[in-house]
């Protein structure tokens, strides 16, 4: 997201933003996007143990109605809430849930894929007071427009004071 000097000419890199940056409607575009491949769906869908022919079998999918293989939507779920770290989870101390998921439109091998996010709500925590929780709606979009996923997202997320972990951590 930024940088932070260190030093006389030094610099490193951050990630995330701190409770205080989040203010309620500001929609987040994550960047760079992701052309999905093959490869990667098939890979995935081995490795998660999902056999089913729409995802690693061309010529089972080759007979259904969208005529080729499916990307495993395991698979975008997981790139698309990648693609938002950066910029709403990279000072997050834990994740508190994912709502809503909206599979929306089929994405295929060859799709490239963003990701945009937009703060709903934001409030201190009862509990911590060095922390506060945001809630995020993000959006899965193909490059040309499709939407093809949708869920809200509820983080807890540190507070710059009080801030432990990145000086800990040396960030």
């Amino acid at each position: 997201m930024g940088v932070k000097q260190v030093g006389e000419n030094r610099y490193r890199g951050q990630i995330g933003r701190y409770f205080e940056e989040f203010q309620i409607g500001d929609v987040y575009e994550h960047r760079p996007g992701r052309t999905l491949t093959d490869a990667d769906n098939i890979h995935f869908s081995l490795m998660t143990m999902n056999y089913h022919p729409m995802h690693c079998d061309a010529a089972y999918a080759a007979n259904s109605e969208f005529g080729k293989l499916l990307i495993n939507s395991g698979l975008t779920v997981a790139i698309v809430l990648g693609m938002t770290v950066a910029d709403v989870s990279g000072k997050a101390i834990a994740n508190l849930g994912w709502t809503d998921i909206k599979l929306t439109a089929p994405v295929f091998a060859g799709d490239t894929i963003y990701a945009e996010s937009e703060v709903l709500d934001k409030r201190e925590s009862s509990s911590r007071p060095n922390q506060g929780i945001v809630k995020v709606r993000t959006v899965g979009k193909k490059a040309d427009g499709t939407v093809f996923m949708i869920f809200d997202r509820t983080a807890l997320i540190q507070k710059r004071e009080g801030n432990t972990l990145d000086e800990a951590a040396n960030y």
